[in-house]
C-alpha cells in the first residue's frame, strides 16, 4: 500500500520514477546533487516505491530525543563526523553479515557547496564488495530514482570521471549549492 501511496503522490507531483533493471540485494546508494532539505522527502517517497529497504546515513545532531526514534525508524544510521570512528570498517562488517543490505549516503557529506566528495562511499563500496548504485533527485528533469549500477575498478581517478558522466546534466533543487564531482585532497 505504501509503494502505491508514494507511486501515486509522485506522479501527482508531476515527477518520474527512475529504476534500472536487475537491482541487487547489496550496493551503497550515493545521492547526488544534495542541495536541499526537499531531497529527503522525494528520496523517502523513491524508496518507498522501490521498495528499497535502504538505510541511509545522516550526522548525529540529527538523531536527537524525539526525532531520533522516527529517523532510526525510517532506517537512519547516525554518524559522528567530528571524529574518526571506523565508521567505514563498522559498515563493510554490516554488508559481510546481511544477505541484502542498502546503504545511502550524499558523497558530499553536507547540503552546502563543498570543494570535492569525500570518499567513504568508495572506500565502503570497495571493502564490501559491492556496486555503487548512482541516485538523484534531479528538479530540473522531475526525476527521482537509480540511474545506474557501477561495479567500482579501484582506480580512483577512472571511477569519479565515470560517475561525473552519468550524473552529467543532473540538478538539483539548489543548483549553485551541488559541489564539483571530484574528490577532496
Amino acid at each position: 500500500m505504501l509503494k502505491t501511496l508514494s507511486r501515486t503522490l509522485l506522479r501527482l507531483l508531476g515527477w518520474t520514477l527512475l529504476e534500472p533493471a536487475n537491482k541487487p540485494a547489496k550496493a551503497v546508494v550515493i545521492a547526488y546533487p544534495h542541495t536541499s532539505n526537499w531531497d529527503f522527502l522525494y528520496t523517502m517517497l523513491g524508496k518507498a516505491t522501490l521498495s528499497l529497504d535502504a538505510h541511509w546515513v545522516a550526522k548525529d545532531s540529527l538523531f536527537c530525543w524525539p526525532l531520533g526514534v522516527v529517523m532510526r525508524g525510517m532506517g537512519g544510521i547516525p554518524v559522528n563526523r567530528r571524529q574518526r570512528t571506523g565508521f567505514v570498517e563498522q559498515m563493510a562488517a554490516e554488508f559481510a553479515s546481511r544477505e541484502s543490505f542498502i546503504l545511502a549516503l550524499a558523497p558530499e557529506g553536507t547540503r552546502s557547496l563543498t570543494a570535492g566528495w569525500k570518499t567513504g562511499f568508495y572506500r565502503i563500496a570497495l571493502a564490501a564488495g559491492v556496486p555503487v548504485a548512482l541516485a538523484c533527485v534531479d528538479y530540473a528533469r522531475r526525476e527521482v530514482g537509480v540511474l545506474c549500477y557501477l561495479e567500482l575498478s579501484g582506480d580512483m581517478a577512472a571511477d569519479i570521471k565515470r560517475i561525473a558522466e552519468v550524473y552529467a546534466g543532473r540538478q538539483g533543487y539548489r543548483p549553485q549549492l551541488a559541489s564539483p564531482i571530484r574528490w577532496l585532497d
